[in-house]
């Protein structure tokens, strides 16, 4: 997720200027982002589509979860961490950069292949400028860039692990499973510049365990641990944040939770994120006006009878 802007803007830092941003919590009628609607916009089905991997897993509710447990995996990669430390804006307006994320997530999952790629494009021209160095585990001074394939293959792994371990978790059954997810994901994965990222689930987990063997927590880690289980959301979303936090660090492997200096909570935790998440169902249906729109897009393409936007 850090991937879509861990300079704190990532591909959705314009969005909507002067419109709603997107919400965990926004009901069912509320106007959505611009960026939502213009989904229904577009020239072909987009990377996935309907009955794909992606759309199941990207489409549900248990992202909410994903992402936290994403932004905490991405921690432990020092040089991800020295470019968070050093450029993001994450503590000042942490719904601004999640908004951000949720832009680049649902325009790569539900766009068109156009949008898709500008978006990835766009991502990648604001990490242009997010360099320096960081200390790695054997005590050696490296230079970072957000751009190097090492820490965007990492930033796309530790990604499409949360997702498909909080889907996993939470949510139903994968088309293809989790390995079609895997291998349907890696298509972005490759619009980010990652070259041959993994296509099935457990190459994706020994190239995690690879790059874990490197892991080196310090202050900066904690920092950011600190910061991710208490970003001082507002409201009712400041209210739940910490289930939803809690179900994240207990469905972590007691490997990366170590490392994390987390424990996993003493209440629990699965089962009160499921109970929220099954809330959040109740509330605003299964389908996000994101994929509401794409299936507009896709329905126009085919020439079927339109409805009216969907909001």
């Amino acid at each position: 997720m850090a991937g879509a802007g861990r300079d704190g803007a990532g591909a959705g830092a314009a969005a909507g200027e002067g419109r709603p941003r997107w919400s965990p919590l926004r009901r069912r009628h509320d106007e959505p982002p611009t960026w939502t609607q213009a989904l229904a916009e577009g020239d072909d089905a987009g990377l996935f589509g309907p009955g794909s991997a992606v759309w199941a897993v990207n489409g549900a509710l248990p992202t909410l979860v994903a992402g936290i447990r994403a932004l905490l995996l991405q921690t432990l990669h020092p040089g991800a961490m020295a470019g968070v430390h050093d450029h993001s804006r994450y503590r000042e307006d942490p719904l601004g950069r999640l908004d951000g994320t949720v832009r680049w997530v649902a325009t790569t999952t539900f766009g068109d292949r156009r949008a898709a790629a500008a978006a990835c494009a766009s991502v990648s021209r604001l990490h242009e400028r997010v360099t320096g160095t960081y200390v790695d585990a054997r005590g050696d001074v490296r230079p970072y860039a957000a751009n190097d394939e090492d820490l965007l293959r990492w930033v796309h792994d530790t990604f499409t692990e949360a997702f498909i371990g909080a889907h996993q978790r939470w949510g139903g059954p994968i088309p293809g499973g989790a390995d079609a997810y895997v291998r349907e994901w890696a298509e972005v994965g490759r619009l980010m510049g990652v070259r041959a990222p993994p296509t099935s689930l457990a190459g994706l987990r020994a190239e995690l365990d690879g790059f874990l063997a490197d892991a080196r927590p310090d202050e900066r880690v904690a920092e950011a641990v600190r910061f991710i289980r208490r970003p001082g959301l507002p409201g009712v979303v400041g209210r739940i944040y910490p289930i939803l936090f809690g179900g994240a660090v207990a469905s972590l492997g007691a490997r990366e939770r170590d490392l994390l200096g987390l424990r996993r909570p003493w209440w629990p935790a699965i089962t009160l994120t499921r109970a929220v998440l099954a809330i959040g169902v109740r509330r605003f249906g299964r389908m996000s006006p994101s994929e509401r729109n794409a299936r507009a897009r896709i329905a126009r393409l085919a020439g079927a009878p339109e409805s009216a936007p969907w909001a």
